[in-house]
């Protein structure tokens, strides 16, 4: 059976969804069959990455139950230039969607938690998925728990923003040692200045490590180059050699041996 990949942070600015977009690349260039959904209701963005208009239904009409999951999934193998398969579930970023969504009351989201946990068997097993991977809100939206509580693994990307740490760690302690959920940290946008030796490396290591209990699975430098692209390109799809499609790789294998 595939693998579910809820992909979180703390907050906004971290990098998430690009991490989360190059990653599905990735593990499509290993001609596995993949699938990203854009659960982050509040500020959807999968659309504009994958230059997308979306289909005849979102992600959020199957939440609310006005339609199946094959409804909402489109396509995307032609257009990832990989030998797997790649489907995209888009989130409806207009202003009325938004709205609608940040309204919803506490017995609608365990409705729609249902909807979700009923994806492990519609994706995972009858379209036969290897990799579900799940673009959450940032922070503790109930969109963003749904997620969490469905996944087998959640990866928590941060930034050495000293506020970004203490509030990573808040959140692991309250949300994912209740859940017991399989997680992991990735250390993202970290200044290449730090990571110039061993001994600095390590140094960041033990940033991290000093306060979460909860390992540390990759740092990722900041590259100039990839915040200039400003989400216009899938570094692992377009530019596989570039470095931050090989520490993305390297993420992509440590997830297959958890």
């Amino acid at each position: 059976m595939g693998k579910i990949i809820a992909v979180h942070s703390y907050k906004g600015g971290t990098g998430k969804t690009l991490f989360s977009v190059n990653l599905a690349a990735a593990y499509a260039r290993q001609d596995k069959k993949v699938c990203v959904l854009d659960m982050d209701f509040r500020a959807p963005s999968l659309h504009s990455i994958y230059g997308l208009d979306g289909s005849e239904y979102w992600l959020n009409d199957y939440l609310n139950g006005a339609c199946e999951i094959n409804k909402v999934l489109i396509d995307y193998t032609s257009q990832c230039k990989c030998d797997g398969t790649m489907f995209i579930g888009l989130a409806n970023p207009t202003t009325e969607a938004l709205r609608d969504m940040s309204s919803k009351d506490r017995k609608w989201e365990m409705r729609a938690l249902g909807r979700l946990l009923s994806l492990k068997h519609a994706l995972l097993n009858d379209m036969e998925l290897d990799y579900l991977l799940f673009d959450t809100s940032p922070g503790l939206q109930y969109s963003s728990i749904n997620a969490i509580v469905s996944a087998d693994l959640v990866l928590v990307v941060s930034t050495m923003d000293a506020s970004d740490i203490q509030g990573t760690k808040r959140m692991t302690h309250e949300l994912y040692d209740l859940f017991e959920k399989k997680t992991g940290i990735l250390m993202n946008k970290v200044p290449i200045e730090f990571l110039a030796t061993p001994v600095e490396r390590e140094s960041v290591y033990k940033r991290f490590e000093n306060t979460h209990t909860l390992p540390v699975l990759k740092v990722i430098p900041c590259y100039c180059d990839v915040l200039r692209a400003g989400g216009t390109k899938i570094f692992t799809r377009d530019e596989p050699k570039h470095p931050f499609s090989k520490h993305v790789e390297e993420i992509a294998t440590k997830i297959e041996r958890i």
